[in-house]
């Protein structure tokens, strides 16, 4: 009976150890995704819904498939893809201008980036962004290339990530019926990750279009949850966004963004 009671004692401090090492993992994983920059392969899917645009109300949703793919280019620099494809459908978004659906504009980033952070802890990349005009409707995007340069700076300190990503892009060809693009995104971000994986994420999405003279800043909220189906890992998250400052025919009031992404740690 002693033995059959210490097997079982044995046992269930097995399981909880496991418990405890699978929590520690997804905990580091849900971390690791809140680096824009780290080495580790996800797929997030990001989706969004906005209403407000110009005077009939319009509204949108947009689905952004935004893979980020880590290379390792010797012992001292990665280098880290990241790509924004949105897929939207949207209504009446420029007046009484019907509906559409399709690809909008992609975003291709490069950051060169070294493997290790500073002896202060800054974690830092550097390098081009395009605009590529994938866009299926002349209403989903400009019709227009683009280039410049993106940068992202961030320090993790314990539960805490905080940082900023920002680029500039400056179209350099395409449809000459289409004006040109000059704009700069800010995105400064602040998030807390907890021991069971639950991470609370505070950003804004800022742009300024420099020909139009005019920002777009919405505020978002977001709550994310890592977990692991079938040694799957998978972060699902919810927010709201509050669009603090907009165009006259931008969106305005609250809007809803839901997350799932796909994780392939090494």
């Amino acid at each position: 009976m002693r033995y059959a009671r210490l097997k079982y004692a044995t046992a269930l401090s097995a399981i909880f150890a496991t418990t405890a090492q699978a929590q520690d993992s997804n905990a580091d994983l849900a971390k690791k995704l809140s680096n824009p920059i780290a080495s580790m392969i996800s797929v997030p899917f990001q989706f969004n819904y906005d209403r407000g645009y110009g005077p009939d109300d319009g509204n949108k949703s947009t689905l952004n498939i935004q893979p980020v793919i880590p290379f390792s280019l010797n012992a001292d620099w990665n280098v880290i893809s990241r790509t924004i494809l949105p897929v939207t459908s949207q209504n009446d978004i420029a007046g009484p201008s019907g509906s559409q659906f399709g690809l909008g504009d992609t975003l291709q980033s490069f950051f060169f980036s070294p493997v290790k952070p500073t002896e202060s802890g800054i974690i830092w990349g550097v390098g081009p962004a395009f605009l590529i005009p994938t866009a299926t409707d002349d209403l989903l995007g400009g019709e227009k290339w683009g280039a410049g340069p993106t940068v992202v700076v961030l320090k993790q300190e314990g539960e805490w990530t905080y940082g900023a990503l920002a680029n500039h892009i400056w179209s350099f060809a395409g449809s000459d019926e289409r004006n040109d693009i000059s704009s700069t995104f800010l995105q400064p971000f602040l998030s807390y990750t907890t021991a069971d994986a639950w991470t609370f994420a505070l950003n804004t999405e800022s742009t300024y279009d420099w020909k139009a003279d005019e920002w777009t800043v919405p505020i978002n909220f977001n709550i994310s949850k890592l977990i692991t189906i079938d040694k799957q890992p998978i972060s699902l998250g919810a927010g709201v966004r509050y669009w603090a400052q907009a165009p006259d025919n931008g969106p305005e009031g609250l809007g809803v963004r839901l997350t799932m992404t796909f994780l392939f740690p090494k």
